[in-house]
């Protein structure tokens, strides 16, 4: 018997105001939701509260954009303790790759001198690195971890890396193609004792994470807020401590070019801030109405379940576990192998997350490691049983059509990354 489908289904996550948390979020639900970890998801309270600072704004222009840098500096007070940061080593940033081109303009490397990256690293964060190299004569080099690797392994890794031409370790602390933690606060110790500086990729980490920033270790370290604590788009935060941390310029030279870090970063022109100042209000509406440590918890029960679900309907067509060890598991994302065929490459995961919401109408994702395709499904406070249930029933045959599809078609000497006509 199918021990999956026998189980109890999680109840509906119900707020401490009264009803679903499904109602508090203005999502369609003509479309399956399995997808919070790309985009986020924004309650509807909090795009009110935006919505009320835009006005502000737009009733008096005047008013508004010279108090904006005042207004800004008052939310870093806010929000750094989330992440377990002080305020004044906080800048707001737009989003994770802002923070780390912000940190890559500001370093300087020699020829010969080498960046350490992995091979479960951020695509467009990897890109930024290999600029920078590219600029001083450096170079990258890969660090390459085994997707079930243990935290020992992953510092072993490391260690058999750092060469003393390593001047810059770049190391997530949730993966995202991989959803996967990694130690990044022992390979910060161990970088530095030979001489090397670390960023911390964080953006999946506020939310998931306790005091993620203080837990990361690293020179630097950033984090996305619109994805787990569900601010609105386009708000990020970089913390650091370093002593050069003066070196740190914003992406546009502004009016606060003349403030220390992290006052130059509060003040953007006219950029648009109130991404920035309903952060707080997102933060504080999680700890109202489930509470951040009851939240982690309640994701893994979703997400354990979810993926169970899904799997019990995915492993008749692939001749591998689909569920899928990742060494260190995160609360929220949980990694299912693909049927063969499909996901060999970022593109063909990317083509197949737009095929299904075009086809099935179901927001997922889906990625590449090793040449191995995965549905990474990851949850929310919103996510309910159906949500699960509507997966299987319109998504899994169209995966299942899609990989029929693929090894009709595929071609032996289809290249990775190569765009198919």
């Amino acid at each position: 018997m199918d021990q999956t489908r026998t189980a109890p289904a999680p109840a509906p996550v119900r707020l401490a105001s009264g009803g679903p948390a499904r109602d508090a979020w203005p999502l369609d639900d003509a479309v399956v939701h399995l997808n919070h970890g790309s985009f986020g998801a924004v309650p509807t309270e909090v795009l009110r509260h935006q919505d009320e600072l835009r006005r502000q704004a737009d009733l008096s222009p005047v008013g508004w954009f010279p108090r904006v840098a005042e207004l800004v500096a008052a939310a870093r007070q806010e929000v750094a303790p989330f992440v377990g940061a002080r305020p004044e080593d906080t800048a707001f940033v737009p989003n994770a790759s802002a923070a780390a081109t912000v940190v890559f303009n500001s370093l300087r490397l020699g020829p010969g001198d080498e960046i350490l990256v992995t091979d479960h690293g951020y695509g467009a964060i990897t890109m930024g690195a290999q600029r920078l190299a590219r600029r001083f004569g450096a170079r990258v080099r890969t660090v390459t971890i085994p997707l079930a690797a243990s935290a020992d392994d992953v510092v072993e890794r490391f260690r058999a890396e750092l060469s003393d031409a390593v001047r810059l370790v770049v190391v997530d602390q949730i993966t995202s193609p991989t959803a996967r933690l990694l130690p990044t606060a022992r390979i910060t110790e161990l970088a530095h004792e030979r001489g090397a500086r670390v960023l911390v990729d964080g953006a999946h980490a506020p939310g998931l994470v306790p005091d993620a920033a203080a837990a990361a270790g690293g020179d630097w370290w950033f984090g996305n807020l619109h994805k787990w604590p569900c601010a609105p788009r386009g708000s990020a935060l970089l913390v650091t401590a370093a002593a050069d941390r003066d070196d740190l310029w914003p992406l546009i030279d502004s009016w606060g070019a003349e403030e220390p870090y992290p006052g130059r970063f509060d003040s953007q022109g006219t950029l648009d801030a109130t991404s920035y100042l309903a952060s707080g209000r997102a933060i504080e509406f999680v700890e109202r109405e489930h509470g951040w440590a009851r939240a982690r918890e309640t994701m893994t029960a979703l997400a354990d379940h979810g993926a169970a679900v899904i799997g019990a309907a995915l492993q008749p067509h692939v001749d591998a576990p689909v569920a899928t060890d990742v060494g260190m598991p995160v609360v929220s994302m949980r990694l299912l192998r693909l049927p063969d065929g499909l996901g060999r490459d970022r593109l063909d995961s990317d083509e197949l997350r737009l095929r299904l919401l075009d086809l099935a109408g179901v927001e997922s994702a889906f990625t590449s490691i090793g040449g191995v395709g995965y549905l990474r499904l990851s949850v929310h406070l919103y996510t309910e049983q159906r949500d699960f249930d509507a997966f299987v029933e319109r998504a899994v045959p169209q995966i299942l059509a899609f990989a029929d599809e693929r090894r009709g078609n595929s071609s032996p000497d289809r290249q990775e990354g190569e765009v198919r006509a």
